[in-house]
């Protein structure tokens, strides 16, 4: 346990060597880490990294992450594929990055990693700008989240002994947040990162139109998402205005969700209005805001690869109409969508139904 401590403790206060000099991708610092499933080592040879990738106004930034491959030899033909991860909301606090969770055996989609594996795919799970690195998670502000997930498949490439190969096939998988992040990764690729051999992705929950995904949940018993993603943008674009227009409810919300994690972040303020926290009308709908939540915007740009896009009829974080809304965007735009509804799921049913079957349908692009 002590080690489990000690381990978790140096993921949180990594702190990368210089970024400036290094391109998108470049693999900064990597070490040997366990990973845990509940108290037990998982049967995975596993490196912590981090990694040079770039930030939602295009500055050089540093982002962490886990590589996890499976012990025995890929026993097919050419490379073995990789899977590139893009986890759900699971806070803002350094606590909460997926490699600390890993390292501590409590990581709540350890199943659907364990599918992949079981494939015998490798798999590297991006901890995004911000979390368990320095500086504030840029949680919901999808130009970063993109990067970081197509910048976590370069870096995976790099680390000696992995045994994976910069030319081989790599899968992109993401629910909710992590939807999110993978149809960015979906849209930026050709531009961003074209040498990557992205061969299909799978995203499912997407929160594709901020605007809609702000008025359906403002006021809702999941508002301190609506807390967390505007700490988010306010980290990421210093122009948009937060801290100054906050009141002191504001003050003390924005502190208490930016250490928070999954369940304290979405109950932080229930049935809380955005206007209750503020000292302006309507501040959603200011300039700056508005101009920051059109570049996160989905649908305005053809995915590359192939793309697997699902979710729950019955979502009440996401509606519906939100991820029906990309499908149509992005197939007017002639790309390749797989499109999957799910009757009757929320939004916790839709990953638990749909992730399985969006891993399996990743696995038939390899």
């Amino acid at each position: 346990m002590l080690r489990r401590l000690l381990v978790a403790v140096t993921l949180l206060f990594v702190v990368a060597a210089p970024t400036a000099q290094a391109d998108p991708g470049a693999l900064l610092e990597q070490h040997p880490t366990t990973v845990y499933v509940g108290p037990f080592p998982a049967p995975v040879k596993a490196w912590h990294l981090v990694y040079r990738s770039t930030s939602a106004t295009g500055a050089p930034d540093a982002v962490s992450g886990t590589l996890l491959v499976p012990p025995t030899p890929w026993p097919r033909g050419g490379p073995r594929p990789l899977v590139t991860y893009a986890v759900g909301t699971h806070g803002l606090g350094d606590r909460c990055a997926p490699s600390n969770l890993l390292a501590h055996g409590v990581e709540n989609e350890s199943a659907l990693l364990a599918q992949a594996l079981s494939q015998g795919w490798a798999v590297v799970v991006t901890d995004y700008e911000g979390l368990g690195t320095p500086g504030t998670h840029t949680y919901a502000v999808g130009q970063s989240e993109g990067r970081a997930v197509l910048d976590a498949a370069r870096a995976a490439a790099q680390v000696p002994g992995a045994g994976l190969s910069a030319s081989g096939p790599v899968g992109v998988f993401g629910y909710s947040q992590g939807g999110q992040a993978a149809a960015w990764a979906a849209e930026l690729q050709a531009t961003y990162a074209p040498s990557l051999n992205v061969v299909g992705v799978a995203a499912g929950g997407v929160p594709a139109d901020l605007n809609a995904v702000f008025a359906a949940n403002d006021g809702g018993a999941a508002f301190g998402l609506v807390l967390g993603a505007a700490t988010g943008f306010a980290a990421a674009y210093p122009d948009v205005p937060f801290a100054s227009i906050l009141n002191d409810r504001g003050r003390t919300a924005v502190a208490k969700v930016s250490q928070a994690c999954t369940i304290e972040l979405g109950a932080a303020a229930p049935f809380a209005h955005l206007q209750d926290f503020v000292t302006v009308p309507d501040p959603i709908h200011e300039p700056h805001w508005q101009a920051r939540l059109t570049e996160n915007y989905l649908g305005t740009a053809k995915p590359k690869p192939p793309v697997y896009l699902y979710h729950g009829t019955l979502d009440e974080l996401i509606p519906f109409s939100v991820g029906a809304g990309l499908r149509d965007r992005w197939r007017a735009r002639g790309a390749d969508v797989t499109w999957q509804e799910f009757p009757l799921l929320e939004h916790i049913g839709g990953v638990a139904i749909g992730g399985p079957a969006a891993m399996t349908w990743l696995g038939t692009k390899f």
